[in-house]
């Protein structure tokens, strides 16, 4: 079975990582968000772009009260070029992961490890909160459309991590998986991989999936030890701040 595309996850990413309001102005698809991710704060080109057209997509980012940021996918180069041009530098180079979803559900996580929870519990709005993934992201699991789920981890009889699945298409994707500082190391992460992976085949996925930012080491080492496999990549420009 041929893993999914680079092209197929930018739409899971937007199927279950939605902006709060897109717009389509001339070639691109404006994201706005008040959240301060860049997932859903980035302009995407759907068709060639002239310099005129960057302008106007960055005035419409700024009147929304957002910083310019474009998101560069595969196959974008000419737009990469264009905007370095004008002064956008690179943020936040991302890999996109996927596994066919029987790989990953290979063994269940030890019991009392992870439990299936929505909406999330207050306890995991902390950890998330402790890790940076505040109100305006945990707004953005809310607003998703199901399936979804959040995962609560669980080590030592005291909560330790958290996680959002969404589902679009026949891919599952995990995102904001956070462990508390103090449980780090520990196995948790991979554990709440697999919890995600199971709940994925109750819901009739063919895939996981996931994205982590390249300069991630420790998350990108787990994925790789688990068999996900790098299908593609992005990254953004922004001005100089």
């Amino acid at each position: 079975m041929t893993l999914p595309s680079a092209q197929k996850l930018y739409a899971i990413i937007d199927g279950t990582w939605p902006a709060s309001a897109k717009q389509a102005l001339g070639p691109w698809t404006v994201r706005l968000d008040d959240s301060g991710s860049s997932r859903v704060s980035a302009a995407t080109a759907e068709a060639p772009a002239t310099a005129e057209d960057m302008d106007h997509a960055a005035a419409s980012m700024l009147e929304a009260g957002q910083n310019p940021l474009f998101m560069i996918r595969e196959g974008e180069e000419w737009l990469d070029r264009a905007l370095e041009a004008q002064g956008y530098v690179i943020k936040d180079p991302v890999n996109m992961y996927a596994a066919r979803i029987e790989d990953i559900a290979t063994e269940r996580p030890p019991p009392i490890t992870s439990f299936e929870v929505w909406p999330p519990l207050t306890v995991q709005n902390e950890i998330w909160e402790a890790g940076g993934i505040g109100f305006g992201r945990q707004a953005i699991m809310d607003r998703a459309r199901p399936p979804k789920i959040s995962l609560l981890g669980r080590l030592d009889d005291q909560p330790a991590g958290t996680a959002y699945v969404g589902m679009a298409a026949d891919c599952v994707m995990i995102h904001a998986l956070e462990i508390a500082k103090e449980h780090r190391r520990k196995g948790l992460a991979a554990h709440m991989t697999r919890a995600a992976a199971y709940w994925g085949i109750s819901q009739g996925a063919k895939f996981i999936t996931l994205v982590t930012t390249q300069n991630n080491g420790p998350a990108n080492a787990l994925y790789t030890s688990l068999g996900m496999e790098v299908v593609g990549q992005y990254h953004y420009r922004s001005l100089p701040e």
